[in-house]
């Protein structure tokens, strides 16, 4: 990766470290997770992705050349049929679950990004989904070694996946030209859209194992 990829990927190095150090991931990588922490995140993830497939749909609408249109449109398509059978093989289905308010906040971020932003910060906000999890899946492979026996083999398997990685490198190619033909107030932005979804990241995590819950009941 290059270009602005390189620059936002150094910029958010302590909020990537501190994800690696969230007791979620690393229960994750050695498979002493608690089962009902995975399928909480199980269920919340199968939520998110709902809405982060709507803001894929959006970044292609708001394309303007015909190779980014395809792969926006294609990564939202994949988004709920490939990754939704990672959930439905987990916990079933989500029919009548409530997002939890990490959940809800990330995805009306992205909601407020593709309201109110423009095409690059649309694209930028969407980029840490891809990456963060590339990066996570790729090094939990490397931890957990062989996946025959392990509890969470197949979600790792899912995001270390080299036909996942090749999505991550086109949508950082993808995002690196965008920048490179907006003006600096623009790459600005994408700046902070790229951060500010990488924190979201973090929190999703978080979230997952304190089994976060609305206040009051929501």
């Amino acid at each position: 990766m290059g270009g602005f990829c390189a620059e936002v990927w150094e910029a958010t190095a302590e909020t990537r470290a501190a994800i690696d150090e969230l007791p979620f991931v690393k229960g994750l990588a050695d498979g002493s997770l608690e089962r009902d922490r995975f399928e909480y995140y199980m269920v919340q993830d199968a939520l998110y992705l709902h809405g982060y497939a709507r803001a894929l749909a959006s970044t292609a609408a708001r394309a303007d050349r015909s190779e980014e249109i395809a792969f926006y449109a294609k990564s939202a398509h994949e988004c709920i049929v490939v990754e939704s059978a990672l959930h439905e093989g987990n916990v079933g289905s989500v029919e009548g679950a409530k997002p939890s308010p990490t959940g809800t906040a990330y995805v009306s971020y992205l909601q407020s990004l593709a309201q109110t932003g423009g095409y690059a910060e649309l694209a930028a906000g969407v980029l840490p989904c891809f990456w963060v999890y590339m990066d996570v899946g790729s090094r939990l492979m490397e931890k957990a070694g062989d996946l025959a026996g392990h509890p969470y083999g197949d979600w790792i398997s899912t995001y270390a996946d080299e036909a996942f990685a090749e999505s991550t490198r086109k949508a950082c190619e993808i995002t690196d030209a965008i920048a490179g033909r907006s003006d600096a107030p623009t790459v600005a932005r994408m700046r902070e859209a790229f951060a500010r979804a990488t924190t979201y990241e973090w929190k999703f995590w978080d979230a997952a194992w304190k089994k976060e819950t609305w206040p009051f009941g929501g």
